[in-house]
């Protein structure tokens, strides 16, 4: 029988190389690149994205996260190899969740040190992936306009064929 936890693991797997790669094509020279005064800059996009996977791997092994909003990094290729490095250590951390942990034990989301949400591990690890996977599409949309070219997520892009 397929669990909701074996489920997340093959779509948290299918996601990794694809945040990767979008990482990794940022033009470094243009990192400050956003869209409109009021948005994220490309960079601190992509720094609270690896921030929220850092995030994953704390709601597995703890009961309580104050969410890393930040996660420095110097170039897109030090954003990708973070990530992958980060992305790896979510994998490791979920093989050993079982079940019970993932379906039943509540975690207490912190966002600076002042509880906002409790909720099962499953419900918060769900939450996060997605606010990743919407940060990522909001970055591709950044990649062209900043000069560079977006790789392939779901499927081909203009730049990939």
């Amino acid at each position: 029988m397929n669990s909701n936890l074996t489920f997340f693991k093959a779509c948290f797997k299918n996601e990794m190389q694809s945040t990767v790669n979008l990482l990794a094509a940022m033009p470094n020279d243009n990192l400050s690149y956003k869209p409109h005064p009021v948005n994220r800059s490309a960079k601190e996009i992509a720094e609270h994205i690896l921030a929220h996977v850092l995030d994953l791997k704390i709601i597995i092994e703890n009961n309580a996260c104050d969410e890393a909003l930040v996660f420095d990094f110097e170039s897109a290729a030090d954003a990708s190899q973070k990530l992958n490095h980060l992305w790896t250590a979510v994998e490791q951390a979920l093989e050993n969740v079982t079940n019970e942990q993932w379906e039943n034990e509540m975690v207490e989301l912190l966002v600076s040190g002042k509880s906002f949400a409790t909720m099962p591990r499953t419900n918060m690890m769900w939450f996060f992936f997605f606010d990743i996977i919407h940060h990522r599409g909001q970055l591709s949309s950044y990649i062209r306009p900043m000069g560079g070219k977006n790789p392939t997520v779901y499927g081909y892009s203009a730049d990939t064929i």
